[in-house]
């Protein structure tokens, strides 16, 4: 492709004119410009199958990151979609929109990079994560005792697989942290190895993260389905838990405009707050990132508290204005 690009194809400049014609469908769909687009959840990252979903979006991401490169050294510049034009940069920001998804930017706050950032997944389906260490216990486990003993264990994996990028949540956004629930949470190098190209080119060969920002700015992506937005904020605080609305996605469908709406419960508090519950009202559409308890709502199992200066996050999507959010009830401790 390079050398097409370049003008070097010479007698092979017709067959290789096919394969940028392919790629140039591929960049146009992931994108939202094509013919014919690729789905994505309400969260807006690409969706391809639940089985491991997010190894479609990372070898995407990254095939989009070298062609954008591509289009850009070599002078070519904009890539013709049906839907208009799409610059180098509008393509490597929309990368940058599905990494940042994936590492948590996202209706549920959850990292699919294990062991980054606070909310990410602590019982990957993977083997020699969920027994113990042999620092830890030397005695040999066999298959059938690592089966019986330690697949179905309720508590998070022994040692962590850092940086391992599990499947990830379905179509809904939805994503459920469990070692039998091998289709989202299996974590696979084919997932990791194209981020890391990704991550390196988005962090800059030369100036790093700042020249990357500068250099790829925030724009509006838009295709039938999605467009982001500025987010909008809807503030409320208590005497120790301050609550954050954020509408961080707007869309229309069927005459109707949905907003998908992101909360954050903060501890302002200098104690660790248990028990949780929160009340809601005027809800119109889909939750995700609380349980429902007998009276209102609760954090999931795997935050049963808050400690100073952390967040609890959930988020819903709903035509009109926010839902009411409010604190029913906590203990300090």
């Amino acid at each position: 492709m390079q050398f097409l690009l370049q003008g070097r194809a010479g007698e092979h400049a017709d067959a290789l004119q096919r394969y940028r014609q392919n790629a140039e469908f591929f960049v146009c769909s992931c994108i939202g410009k094509g013919a014919v687009n690729v789905p994505r959840t309400p969260g807006g990252v690409m969706y391809h199958q639940r089985w491991n979903n997010l190894q479609f979006v990372t070898s995407a991401s990254f095939l989009l990151t070298v062609y954008a490169d591509y289009a850009t050294v070599t002078g070519r510049g904009a890539v013709r979609c049906p839907a208009g034009a799409a610059q180098p940069f509008e393509i490597l920001a929309f990368v940058k929109s599905q990494v940042n998804y994936i590492l948590g930017d996202n209706p549920r706050g959850t990292s699919y990079m294990v062991g980054y950032g606070l909310n990410y997944p602590r019982q990957v389906h993977h083997r020699g994560a969920s027994i113990v260490s042999i620092k830890t216990d030397p005695s040999f486990v066999n298959c059938q005792e690592g089966y019986s003993s330690w697949y179905g264990k309720q508590a998070g994996n022994p040692n962590l697989l850092e940086g391992a990028i599990v499947g990830g949540p379905d179509e809904y956004d939805d994503f459920a942290d469990e070692r039998n629930n091998y289709e989202q949470t299996e974590a696979a190098t084919y997932n990791s190895a194209p981020l890391l190209g990704v991550l390196a080119r988005l962090a800059g060969a030369c100036g790093g993260l700042d020249e990357y920002h500068q250099s790829v700015p925030e724009v509006a992506l838009s295709n039938a389905n999605h467009t982001l937005r500025p987010s909008h904020r809807h503030r409320h605080a208590s005497e120790h838990l301050e609550i954050e609305q954020n509408v961080t996605r707007t869309w229309a469908s069927k005459r109707r405009t949905y907003n998908r709406y992101s909360v954050t419960v903060t501890n302002r508090s200098r104690k660790t707050v248990r028990g949780l519950h929160l009340g809601i009202s005027d809800l119109n559409g889909r939750l995700w990132g609380l349980d429902k308890a007998r009276y209102g709502y609760v954090p999931q199992k795997w935050l049963p508290a808050l400690r100073p200066g952390r967040s609890l996050r959930f988020g819903y999507v709903q035509p009109g204005p926010p839902a009411n959010v409010w604190v029913t009830g906590y203990k300090l401790v």
